[in-house]
């Protein structure tokens, strides 16, 4: 295989992504930056053939600059698209399955307090469509334990203010029910009063909107976020998805089972969900180390 084959299926490979895999955008946009990474490096290299050979070649030109999970990410990323390629016939076998990903430290999940999340969620100011639909927004997220791609692909037809639940498309076009609570609830209600008022209403149109009436962003939510933790002087590194940490944390530690949390956070597997279980123990023993006499 040619490096103009693999240019070719590389364009067949992020259509593939954007229509039939459902990939969520942030993974899409993770493959894409790796594959290209990838063709800029046999574009400068001397291969005639891209095999096993120049994987290698372009892992070892890479690793010394990256941490382990980003180097496991586009080894994987590479290995996807071989996979692709050879479902596709651009080459008869996936050299790629010879390559190892690096292991790594598994790092657990960074998620706020329940007092920390409630001040950051009671902090949010309440003036303003923009704020209204920010408080619903994140109330939401909170609520559900929903990915913050996944609250912004909702449609308006995707929220059931009645009953109080949310019908979510997740990782792979995967179809799942939420509930959210009562404060969520209000939030929701208020934000879309606001939005009938100015008239903004209508079937198929997104439920969060940004100041020009199209979809908000990932990117614009985080600078959202991310404003607004300076402002309630919380000073966690916290990403857009560590309020669905704080989610799952803080139903384990009130006594949610495990499979509830798997069911709700939408995860194939149920070791997804387990990492979640060592931050409870973390906890449990912080608490035995201030209030055992004899520790």
């Amino acid at each position: 295989m040619d490096k103009h084959a693999v240019k070719s299926a590389a364009k067949e490979f992020y259509k593939y992504l954007e229509r039939e895999k459902g990939s969520p955008y942030n993974t899409k946009r993770a493959y894409k930056g790796d594959i290209e990474d990838f063709i800029a490096f046999i574009d400068k290299s001397s291969y005639d053939a891209i095999d096993h050979n120049t994987i290698r070649a372009y892992i070892v030109s890479i690793y010394k600059n990256l941490k382990k999970s980003s180097l496991s990410r586009k080894v994987s990323a590479i290995k996807v698209f071989f996979k692709f390629m050879k479902r596709k016939g651009y080459t008869e076998e996936n050299t790629a399955l010879v390559i190892k990903n690096p292991k790594i430290e598994k790092n657990l999940p960074k998620f706020y307090t329940i007092d920390e999340m409630f001040h950051f969620l009671d902090f949010l100011p309440k003036e303003g469509w923009l704020n209204i639909r920010n408080r619903a927004i994140f109330e939401l997220m909170y609520s559900t334990g929903t990915r913050a791609q996944e609250v912004l692909n909702l449609d308006i037809d995707d929220l059931h203010l009645d009953g109080m639940w949310i019908k979510i498309r997740g990782k792979g076009g995967k179809e799942r029910i939420v509930p959210f609570g009562e404060k969520a609830k209000s939030a929701l209600e208020e934000y879309r009063g606001t939005v009938k008022e100015m008239g903004k209403d209508g079937p198929g149109k997104p439920l969060f909107m940004n100041i020009r009436g199209g979809r908000l962003s990932y990117r614009g939510l985080l600078k959202i976020m991310k404003k607004h933790q300076l402002k309630a002087q919380l000073f966690k590194n916290l990403s857009l998805h560590g309020i669905r940490h704080s989610f799952a944390t803080h139903l384990l530690d009130s006594g949610a089972d495990l499979r509830s949390i798997q069911e709700l956070l939408g995860h194939s597997k149920l070791s997804t969900t387990q990492k979640y279980t060592h931050i409870s123990m973390d906890k449990l023993m912080e608490i035995y180390d201030k209030s055992h006499p004899r520790r």
